[in-house]
């Protein structure tokens, strides 16, 4: 009986390792949205796009990213007078 018992608490505890580790399998995958702060056409702009994106077909060049808007609003009018401002890329 006691060797029964050990047997169901061990199972009982990879049974719950198991589920613990499928239900944070899609957290480990998941991609979290950023702001860029970019110099786009001569002027700032804050945008979740990549850079690559951004780029693509138009004049811009990243800055600096940021995990939310706040952040990257807040540096772009601390370090360019805001989202409008004129910029280069140079």
């Amino acid at each position: 009986m006691r060797r029964n018992s050990r047997s169901i608490r061990t199972l009982t505890l990879l049974t719950a390792i198991a589920g613990a580790a499928i239900g944070a399998a899609p957290a480990l995958g998941q991609s979290y949205e950023s702001y860029g702060v970019f110099c786009a056409n001569r002027r700032i702009v804050v945008d979740s796009r990549p850079e690559e994106q951004m780029s693509s077909g138009r004049s811009a060049c990243q800055l600096r990213r940021f995990p939310s808007r706040s952040a990257a609003e807040n540096f772009a009018r601390s370090n360019f007078g805001g989202v409008g401002a004129s910029c280069s890329c140079r």
